[in-house]
């Protein structure tokens, strides 16, 4: 498949866009201007401004004296930047590869796009009437090349789509300034009679070099394709990521449903095929107002079940707003990691952790409790309880520490011991009382001390007396003193856990 790739110009991007944001200027002279050396320099004039002698460059002092009611507006510094980049993220709803041509252009690589609007004409077509609906006058050309489609978009005839391997000939016809030269380069031609390209591209290349430099002969070869040119995309492209197209714009449930499971199947295929899953998956949804609905989703285990990943995404498609209609939607997975086939036993049914029946009921669980409301820990290699475990985001990771099971631990422990007021009788005896968030509790059984040191080769610190308590409720806590017992400092008492 040969490369494809549509240039399209703004010829009036500036006031264009300012009649958009202000419509009272839509029949009014205006031009915007910026100060050089002293003086105010027309930048951009609108139409009506221009049908009056009042061009790009001239003095606003001079323009003021042929249009008396002219409206001056102050130029924004990289305001035509900003505006393509914001047109170039809103033709990714037509390709994944868009990228803006300063100062008043885009390129798209439209690859492999076409045939899904029904063809190359058609295709366009819907570009550009989009684009004038919008509210921009614009002209756009496809070919081969960049330089072919930059040249038509400004010189060729309208529609300018140069068939495939066609670049050449068009090249014969086009001026100079087609081939994206310097202006002086292109004064030279014009003066030497060489008005077309046709005139001098069969010349020797040798002398076309002494005589305009290197950057002549580059261009040609860009035109017609022997030198590859690269685009910089707005966006990076997912290298997993799946387009569908509407003919017709879908607002209902039921028509997003069957685009998402068209994209999961494709994408899964791919996937499988590959021996990978998703970890991560965006399914996003481009309406004609030019608002973008997403939905994400991730999973705790690489996953390329169709099922099990539309069942996620289905609890929150209620949450996609259609309005006046969906025209594109993509689905992309960021994140991909590989998947190992398991291999099955004779005689264990279950898969431990490794059973993807247990990463898809995690990944469900989440997606109806929210994201981050299922952890797994496992050991870490240190002595002081909060640092004695680690979490981690993926079933599959293992380590070599083991579980310290020689003395009781608490189900949950606090990611900081909090401290608390005790009443103890006599060093190194548990305490009878203790408060806790303004509640007092009275110790009915204790166990311990089991004396924790701190770990010196990390920081500094007191050694922890630690002991298991439970209170005339049947509660159980994990309680510490700090250092050692001095009786009058109740401070040095925290509460850390708590058992089941």
């Amino acid at each position: 498949m040969s490369r494809r790739f549509i240039s399209i110009w703004f010829p009036h991007l500036m006031t264009d866009w300012l009649i958009r944001c202000r419509p009272a200027l839509r029949d009014q002279p205006f031009v915007l201007a910026l100060p050089d050396h002293g003086r105010m320099i027309v930048t951009a004039a609108s139409m009506t401004a221009q049908a009056q002698g009042i061009t790009k460059g001239m003095a606003v002092a001079d323009a003021r004296a042929l249009i008396g009611s002219l409206q001056v507006i102050d130029d924004k510094p990289g305001q035509s930047g900003r505006i393509l980049n914001a047109l170039g993220e809103w033709a990714i709803r037509f390709t994944p590869v868009a990228a803006t041509d300063l100062p008043d252009g885009l390129i798209l690589d439209v690859t492999g796009c076409a045939h899904l609007w029904g063809g190359e004409q058609l295709y366009m077509e819907d570009i550009v009437s989009r684009l004038t609906r919008i509210g921009y006058q614009v002209r756009a050309g496809m070919a081969d090349t960049i330089g072919a489609a930059w040249a038509v978009a400004r010189f060729g005839s309208i529609p300018a789509i140069v068939p495939a391997g066609e670049q050449s000939s068009v090249l014969m016809e086009m001026p100079p300034a087609a081939l994206r030269l310097e202006p002086g380069i292109c004064e030279r031609l014009i003066k030497l009679g060489l008005r077309q390209a046709g005139s001098f591209a069969g010349m020797p290349r040798a002398v076309l070099r002494r005589r305009f430099g290197q950057e002549l002969l580059m261009r040609l070869d860009q035109f017609t394709g022997l030198e590859n040119e690269v685009i910089q995309p707005l966006l990076p492209v997912e290298p997993y990521q799946e387009r569908l197209p509407c003919l017709e714009p879908i607002v209902t449930r039921t028509g997003i449903e069957i685009a998402l499971g068209r994209l999961l199947e494709t994408l899964c295929r791919r996937l499988c095929q590959e021996e990978k899953g998703l970890r991560r998956a965006l399914f996003k949804c481009y309406k004609i107002d030019g608002g973008v609905e997403q939905l994400d989703i991730g999973t705790g285990h690489p996953s390329h079940n169709v099922n099990h990943l539309f069942r996620l995404f289905e609890l929150s498609i209620a949450a996609i707003k259609p309005d006046l209609g969906i025209e594109l939607f993509i689905l992309e997975a960021p994140v991909v990691e590989d998947v190992r086939p398991l291999q099955e036993t004779f005689w264990n049914a279950a898969g431990g952790l490794e059973d993807v029946n247990i990463a898809e009921l995690i990944d469900r669980l989440e997606s109806k409790t929210g994201k981050g409301t299922v952890h797994r820990y496992l050991p870490a290699e240190h002595h002081w309880p909060e640092w004695s475990v680690k979490p981690v985001n993926s079933l599959s990771e293992k380590t070599t520490a083991l579980w310290k099971t020689g003395r009781p631990r608490p189900i949950q422990l606090l990611p900081e011991p909090e401290p608390i007021e005790v009443a103890a009788p006599i060093p190194d005896y548990p305490p009878m009382h203790f408060r806790y968030k303004n509640k007092v509790h009275t110790v009915k059984k204790a166990d311990g001390p089991e004396r924790i040191e701190s770990e010196w080769w990390l920081r500094e610190g007191q050694h922890r007396d630690y002991y298991v308590v439970e209170d005339e409720a049947g509660n159980r806590y994990w309680l510490f003193r700090l250092g050692h017992y001095t009786g009058h400092k109740s401070y040095t008492w925290f509460i850390h856990g708590f058992f089941a």
